[in-house]
This record gives C-alpha cells, structure tokens and sequence, in this order.
C-alpha cells in the first residue's frame, strides 16, 4: 500500500535546509526507497515548511529512515530547524490521480 510521510518544520534558513537536502539525494543515489518528495512553504508563515514524501509502503519508508545518509539529514537538520520536525505516517486509503 502506498505510504506518504509529511514532515513539517520551522525554520529561516530554507536555502541551508534545502543544500542539505541535495546533499542527502546526492549521497543516496541507488539507496534511498523516496519515490517523490514535494516541498511547500505555509502562505501565511513564511517560516513553516511541509515536505510531502512519497514511498511504495511503510515498510519501503522504514528502509529509507535507516539509511546511515538519512541519519546524518536528520541529526544536521535539527541544528538548522527552529524546533523539532513533526512527523505523519499516512497509508493511502484512495488516489485518485
């Protein structure tokens, strides 16, 4: 079952969040499980983010968050990040694309 992942954070610095960001997919190349990330900024809060990741299931999403690159992301991220990323774990129910 499809699996998307939102992530929402806090921060000023979205071009060192966004560096950071190409550098994991950089060093993921052939490893990471992430079908397609879309990133949005809150029209009304120029400092809040949500990251929409899209994985084949939850288990596929699993693999990718155990990757050593994604635990240097995370670890790197929450110095540039205003407080700590909230997570969503959602299971597909209907997409009507």
């Amino acid at each position: 079952m499809d699996f998307i992942q939102i992530l929402e954070f806090r921060t000023s610095d979205i071009d060192k969040m966004r560096a950071l960001e190409n550098e994991w997919r950089d060093a993921t190349v052939g490893k990471r499980t992430l079908r397609r990330s879309i990133l949005c900024r809150d029209c009304n809060d120029e400092n809040r983010y949500l990251v929409f990741a899209f994985f084949d299931s939850a288990e596929s999403a699993t693999v990718n968050s155990a990757l050593p690159e994604t635990t240097r992301f995370a670890t790197e991220a929450s110095e540039i990040v205003d407080a700590p990323i909230a997570f969503q774990d959602l299971s597909v129910v209907d997409d009507r694309t």
